[in-house]
């Protein structure tokens, strides 16, 4: 197989050890190495040609980076990370060794968890019986039944069930921020009211879930959580250098 360039999966200190019993991108796994500049080395493969997000790579590139965030502080890279050289991983190692080290610093013994929040969908008797204006909506709606009459009902109720969210999703933050190291707002996903990334330490990480979790429980009706983690921290790093490139996804 000829290689596509240097796959880059994370950053880690000098030193560090990389797991000899897993493999990278590609079919067959790529044997892991690692290239070093000063205080700080880039873990790296070759990059099999016309790499795609197939499961089995994408899968290969999170095992390896939770491996690695085990064995001590590795700030990750986004899958499809290509240099087109060694040379290359080097200019950027050397040119971003000194704030590496401060991210890793910051970053030791931490765990990504990701919180978002959506709308309780199984309390529309709840909520009517304590809006005064869904109640209203909804009698006129029952005595006269039409499109339009639905069509304001529907919409006051996904507003109602909305807000309720929200309220309860800046509860839960100014619950959970305390309790974290660091917390990273994440991008806008459809019909979610809050989407945040939380560095939390490797030992906190259970019971800042168990908080979550027993949250969600106390406020089922109004909020609807997803937790996942703990996960490698790609929302408290920027590490991609200007002359790497995303490899077909």
């Amino acid at each position: 197989m000829t290689a596509d360039g240097v796959y880059v999966y994370a950053i880690i200190r000098a030193g560090s050890p990389v797991p000899t019993d897993m493999g990278g991108v590609g079919r067959p796994a790529a044997p892991l190495r690692t290239i070093r500049h000063g205080r700080v080395a880039a873990v790296v493969s070759e990059a099999p040609p016309k790499l795609r997000a197939r499961r089995r790579d994408l899968l290969a590139h999170q095992n390896l980076l939770m491996r690695l965030s085990e064995q001590g502080p590795a700030l990750p890279m986004r899958f499809g990370m290509v240099a087109p050289d060694e040379k290359t991983v080097r200019g950027q190692l050397a040119a971003g060794e000194a704030a590496h080290m401060v991210a890793l610093e910051h970053l030791s013994d931490g765990v990504e968890v990701n919180v978002k929040a959506f709308p309780a969908q199984n309390a529309l008797r709840s909520l009517v019986a304590d809006d005064r204006k869904l109640l209203r909506l909804r009698d006129e709606a029952r005595r006269r039944p039409g499109y339009e009459a639905n069509l304001r009902l529907g919409e006051a109720v996904a507003v109602a069930l909305e807000g309720r969210a929200a309220d309860a999703g800046r509860r839960l933050l100014n619950e959970l921020t305390p309790r974290a190291r660091a917390v990273a707002s994440g991008p806008r996903v459809q019909g979610c009211v809050l989407n945040m990334s939380f560095l939390v330490g490797r030992g906190d990480s259970d019971d800042f879930r168990s908080v979550a979790e027993q949250f969600a429980e106390t406020h089922r009706e109004r909020v609807d959580l997803r937790l996942a983690g703990p996960l490698p921290c790609y929302s408290f790093v920027s590490t991609e250098g200007a002359h790497a490139r995303t490899a077909g996804v």
